[in-house]
């Protein structure tokens, strides 16, 4: 009978049964340990299954996608003179012109007669768009002003015209190349303000179909033919701004106040917002409290949402400001 204690092939398997729990004693020795007997790999922890998970990416659509284009920005001038008003609130036309120049200077960062023949050119048929209310004109010595800015460049006489309630009928406003904009602020009884974006109504066919809610689609004439991107300057006159007032045809003196500047840009609907702001800050500091318009200026406004003529946001609106700044209010 074979000893099985001394058979060789039992004493092989004895041995290696033995290396077997040897090696695994060894192994529960050292912390975190993995056995591996051939293709039986030990399971790796949840930690590092996730540390070793690739991560997915997000698709490049989706992240272009999520970006929103940068917000719409403008810049206007905000000028000022104490000493632009004499007797009776009158404006005095060298202090006018003065101001004028630097407004537009700050506006282009240029000196005024570079400043100047960057906005028009000798070529130009040249339509200055003012207004004629009886109680609160746009000042004869500003209009000059621009006038002789536009000779300076070289435009000839014969294709400048000034002119407010005759633009349709006005030769040189038909076959115009370029347009100034140039009006005082006031209080209106049918669209809150009378705004530079309103002063285009005169071109229009149908006045009265421009009034409906609040005369809220007035950006729609600046996409009139006669109209359409000819704009170069708008100036908002705030000399003796009106703040209040009821009625188609209000006018009160005692409503009034010398402000002494002028508000210019190249984005009406930036200029309008910010002479809003300093209307509404008035009528703050004169009632005690904020006291809405009788009527909501929201033609502002929807001339940006809806025309895409400006930037209404004051926050995305920078304001410069040149000279006299006593009780700006903005």
């Amino acid at each position: 009978m074979t000893d099985k204690k001394n058979d060789p092939d039992n004493r092989e398997k004895n041995l290696s049964r033995r290396a077997f729990i040897s090696a695994a004693a060894g192994a529960a020795l050292v912390p975190g340990a993995v056995l591996a007997t051939g293709c039986n790999r030990a399971k790796p922890t949840p930690k590092q299954a996730l540390k070793d998970k690739p991560i997915a990416k997000a698709p490049k659509e989706k992240s272009q996608a999520q970006k929103k284009p940068p917000a719409k920005k403008a810049m206007v001038v905000l000028v000022r003179d104490e000493h632009v008003l004499g007797p009776g609130n009158e404006p005095k036309a060298d202090v006018l012109a003065w101001m004028l120049d630097t407004a537009v200077g700050e506006l282009l960062s240029k000196e005024p007669d570079d400043a100047w023949n960057d906005l028009l050119r000798s070529n130009d048929v040249l339509g200055i768009k003012s207004n004629e209310w009886r109680f609160l004109a746009t000042p004869g010595g500003l209009e000059q002003a621009i006038k002789d800015r536009a000779l300076k460049v070289g435009i000839a006489e014969d294709s400048i015209s000034i002119s407010d309630r005759g633009v349709k009928g006005d030769p040189v406003f038909k076959k115009a190349t370029a347009l100034i904009n140039v009006r005082p602020l006031r209080t209106h009884h049918w669209s809150g303000v009378g705004s530079l974006i309103k002063n285009y109504i005169m071109f229009a066919d149908d006045l009265p179909s421009w009034h409906p809610d609040a005369c809220a689609d007035l950006g729609g004439l600046w996409h009139l033919p006669a109209v359409k991107g000819k704009t170069r300057l708008n100036i908002l006159v705030m000399l003796t701004p009106l703040f209040h007032g009821k009625g188609p045809h209000h006018f009160q003196a005692d409503y009034t106040w010398p402000y002494r500047g002028l508000i210019v840009g190249t984005d009406p609907v930036a200029v309008d917002a910010t002479g809003v702001r300093i209307l509404k800050a008035k009528r703050k500091a004169f009632f005690g409290k904020d006291e809405p318009l009788a009527v909501s200026p929201k033609h502002i406004e929807v001339a940006d949402s809806k025309f895409g003529l400006g930037v209404s946001n004051p926050d995305a609106i920078t304001i410069k400001r040149m000279g006299w700044m006593k009780d700006a209010l903005v």
